[in-house]
């Protein structure tokens, strides 16, 4: 099987591994990226700084390995945007970050709209998913060039092309989700009804080929990041699920080859398209997870993540958190919401502080479980984990005694990584099966529940009455 450069480009930071047909990492770089927190609810990145982690870490990547590369494949962040010249590359403006909330104001423009865009995308109204950004930043910074998500502007970067992929496209709000095609009705709610548009390609399509990495290597296998874990962590069939623990937390869960749309406030976009077939999912999103972490450690809470389970009480002592430091996203949309935290006491400590936030990040999860659940019409049985934050001991302790299932840790920091190179050589062998091409795994962890189904049930019932409060 070819060797493939997969390029992990993600929110704080790009990733780059080689690996070869059996999934050897032959090497490895990493170069961060620092988004920028604006008053409003802006999030930013500087294009220029994401495309040098993204050339700079790939052929550091491929130095690394000493062997020639077949193939090259980008994970994108999903939602991001930016504004470019399709003749020149040169961007027009920042990229608005998929944590940006500054076009709450849009969104509440067409809230009449709100269920024509549930019924025809699977996902909710809101500032989170792509296209209310794309009109944010025709509205307010320029109207010149096209504006797509990051990762169009990337691969026209290495390859000339202007073409995105079904999964990418469908977490825009203008994309059908059983067709995976550009809705032009959509589009028109949104003013976009005359942007000049990337082509669909499926996600084992070979894009074009790059010299940006060294000799010339074909381009293809695209996806979005989390959708990349969930076929990094082998979840290829309706029932199983993922949660990667990142900057944010995102949970999905394969829903098989038959569009659903959410009944419990989920969202549903492709996951990925294959050899003509389309495989869908849901997902849920907690919006603060390692950010929280970091919110910790500029408060002086912890020093660094890796100081959590040393720091961290035994139990809360009754503190409740609810860490909507950014505000809530599934189930409950609220990007109004304010974090809180409640039940403390003189005899309160940090570790008391700590074990509470870390039980929030989680009873998030666990709601979002439980919205699965109701959409699969069946309790998951056991949920994979990927992420940095899956070394925090407590938190995905605290996420098995929520949820009362077995959490498995997947053995590597490259599930995004591998599962786009697992759709990469789709991409390159046209006979090869998509469970064929992902490498095979063991949990290097397995967290069992602890508490009874009565104490996670009671944590719930007192945790969401704080979440009403918020």
């Amino acid at each position: 099987m070819p060797t493939v450069l997969a390029i992990d480009q993600g929110t704080s930071g790009t990733k780059a591994v080689v690996v070869d047909g059996d999934g050897n990492l032959l090497g490895l770089s990493e170069q961060p990226v620092r988004p920028q927190y604006l008053p409003g609810g802006g999030v930013e990145q500087d294009p220029r700084e994401l495309l040098a982690s993204v050339v700079g870490a790939g052929r550091a990547a491929v130095s690394k390995a000493g062997v020639p590369i077949d193939v090259v494949t980008i994970a994108n962040q999903g939602e991001t945007v930016l504004a470019w010249d399709p003749d020149s590359g040169r961007p027009l403006s920042n990229m608005i970050v998929w944590q940006d909330r500054r076009a709450e104001g849009l969104c509440a423009e067409l809230a009449e709209h709100r269920d024509v865009f549930a019924r025809r995308t699977g996902l909710v109204l809101d500032p989170y998913f792509s296209a209310p950004k794309q009109a944010w930043l025709r509205r307010n910074v320029t109207r010149e060039g096209v504006v797509t998500t990051s990762d169009s502007w990337l691969l026209h970067q290495l390859t000339g092309e202007f073409v995105t992929d079904a999964a990418t496209a469908s977490r825009s709000l203008v994309t059908d989700l059983d067709s995976a095609t550009w809705d032009t009705g959509l589009l028109e709610l949104f003013g976009l009804g005359d942007e000049r548009l990337p082509h669909i390609v499926a996600c084992d399509a070979v894009v074009g080929t790059t010299t940006v990495f060294g000799e010339s290597a074909l381009v293809g296998g695209l996806v979005v990041d989390q959708q990349a874990a969930l076929i990094g962590e082998g979840c290829l069939r309706r029932g199983e699920a993922k949660c990667t623990f990142g900057t944010g937390a995102f949970l999905l869960a394969n829903t098989g080859t038959t569009a659903t749309r959410s009944t419990a406030g989920l969202s549903a976009s492709v996951a990925w398209r294959v050899r003509d077939e389309t495989t869908y999912c849901v997902d849920g999103q907690v919006y603060t997870a390692a950010s929280a972490v970091r919110w910790m450690e500029e408060l002086g809470y912890i020093t660094t993540a890796a100081d959590m389970d040393a720091v961290a009480a035994e139990d809360s002592a009754g503190v409740l958190a609810v860490p909507a430091l950014a505000g809530l996203a599934a189930p409950w949309w609220r990007p109004d919401a304010k974090a809180s935290v409640t039940g403390m006491t003189l005899s309160t400590t940090v570790g008391h502080l700590v074990v509470a936030i870390l039980q929030g990040i989680a009873a998030q999860i666990a709601e979002l479980g439980t919205c699965v659940a109701e959409d699969l019409g069946r309790p998951l049985t056991r949920l994979r984990v990927d992420g940095g934050l899956t070394q925090c001991r407590t938190l995905m302790q605290s996420v098995a005694d929520l949820m009362q299932i077995e959490i498995e840790v997947y053995p590597s920091a490259h599930a995004t990584a591998l599962g786009a190179a697992a759709l990469a050589r789709t991409a390159v062998d046209t006979h090869l099966a998509l469970a064929d091409a992902v490498v095979r795994w063991k949990p290097s962890v397995i967290y069992a529940p602890r508490w009874s189904a009565e104490q996670a049930a009671d944590f719930r019932g007192r945790w969401n009455a704080a979440v009403d409060a918020v």
